[in-house]
């Protein structure tokens, strides 16, 4: 019954397909992954300073307060916060709680919120992504890339601007996108993340104060590298996000690759070129019985479409913060879980439709056969090697705006006064031949 009330259809109509993010982007995922941080950093503090030396819970027991939390745990500090008001605080008094009163201070020592928000978010788009998108992405170019290796010697008619253009293959043109996604998932994956941990402004003046003669910097250093990230070493109260914008970047870039091949396949099945193999009982149209609509390939378009707006926005609005903070960037980050669930849903829709992709030859050779023009290229290619005067003119008035068959090119080369080996040489080209190399 949610999911028909909910407003977004991230947690409504596609809540079955995007329920695998809440644990990274949801307010309880959100909750936990703060807690998470917040105990750990009592820990390394438990092991730095003397006045926590005789603490009676282990570090597992510790830690199992975030390996155990359930939503009914994050429930108990949401009920907390009623009264704080404030959200950090109320997970600070939830493991207090838990504490003996002689230590529970040093939780959240020298702390400002964003030294528990800043690693909490990125550690979830951290392990979001190696976790869930990285899989799916690694599916997709491997689709992709078996339909290459099916189709590369697939004769197939080109269109530039629409028009028919010199021959190419299907496998050729659909390891454009492998190519360019290879390139860009290699570009997202090598991006490390950065995130602050430096006390109210950045500086660590509340570490320093109590105990000046620890080096913090490289203390901290060491404890967010412990957690699988790095510190960005001069900030101010809250992170540069410049990392986090570089991974909103590059998933923009792969949402727009992955646009245009959604848009190029959905213009090669309106071309006949692909059929879609459905499940039986599938209704392609309320009313027309025949259809059989590309919608994966729509819904991908259009969940790629806002997740690259969505990308967009977090990539240019999270690095500005008015002097050393606002907090326009704590109501702007909780929207990150939209980015990628649309995102998600997106590689989603697509694995979904090349399942139910195939080929249909025989109207890829039909357009081949009712083009041959299309070899004009390569004959006054050659002509130009050979030292014919004027062979581009020549081929452009045979063949443009006119319907010409293969015949008349053979009879347009028997008429030119080249050798015999040549004329030979131009007669074997084919628009089934003349395909070229990749």
């Amino acid at each position: 019954m949610e999911q028909l009330i909910n407003i977004s259809p991230l947690s409504g109509r596609y809540f079955s397909q995007t329920k695998i993010l809440s644990n990274y982007f949801s307010e309880y995922g959100y909750i936990k992954y703060r807690l998470k941080i917040e105990i750990d950093y009592f820990i390394k503090l438990r092991n730095t300073i003397s006045e926590l030396n005789k603490f009676p819970i282990s570090s597992i027991d510790l830690r199992n307060i975030y390996h155990n939390f359930t939503p009914k745990d994050a429930l108990v500090i949401k009920e907390i916060e009623e009264t704080t008001k404030h959200d950090v605080k109320a997970i600070e008094y939830f493991l207090k709680n838990r504490l003996p009163d002689d230590y529970k201070e040093f939780v959240h020592f020298g702390l400002t919120s964003q030294d528990i928000n800043n690693p909490a978010l990125s550690l979830s788009i951290k392990d979001c992504l190696t976790e869930i998108v990285y899989d799916k992405i690694n599916s997709i170019m491997e689709k992709v890339l078996q339909f290459c290796g099916k189709w590369k010697d697939i004769p197939m008619l080109s269109r530039t601007h629409g028009q028919p253009a010199s021959p190419t293959t299907l496998g050729k043109e659909l390891y454009v996108f492998y190519y360019r996604l290879q390139i860009e998932f290699k570009i997202l994956q090598d991006i490390q993340i950065y995130t602050k941990f430096g006390g109210a402004v950045g500086n660590l003046n509340a570490h320093y104060v109590a105990y000046p003669d620890i080096d913090w910097i490289q203390w901290c250093n060491d404890f967010i590298q412990s957690i699988g990230l790095s510190r960005s070493l001069i900030t101010t109260q809250i992170d540069n996000y410049d990392s986090l914008s570089r991974i909103f970047d590059s998933l923009k870039r792969i949402s727009i690759i992955l646009t245009d091949m959604c848009q190029d396949i959905w213009l090669y099945i309106s071309m006949n070129y692909f059929k879609l193999n459905i499940e039986k009982g599938t209704v392609g149209s309320s009313t027309m019985p025949h259809k059989v609509n590309p919608i994966n390939f729509e819904n991908a378009e259009g969940n790629l479409k806002l997740a690259t707006n969505l990308l967009q926005f977090l990539s240019s609005d999270l690095p500005i913060s008015r002097l050393q903070r606002d907090l326009t960037d704590s109501t702007v980050s909780r929207n990150v879980g939209s980015a990628f669930g649309h995102f998600v849903l997106a590689l989603d829709s697509i694995l979904s439709g090349c399942a139910k992709l195939d080929i249909n030859p025989t109207p890829i050779t039909q357009d081949l056969t009712d083009n041959p023009m299309v070899i004009a290229e390569a004959i006054q290619t050659i002509l130009r090697k050979e030292g014919i005067q004027n062979p581009y003119e020549k081929l452009k008035a045979l063949t443009q705006n006119r319907n010409i068959s293969i015949e008349d090119l053979k009879l347009f080369i028997n008429s030119l006064e080249i050798s015999d080996d040549i004329k030979k040489t131009l007669l074997n080209i084919t628009q089934f031949n003349y395909i070229g190399v990749f």
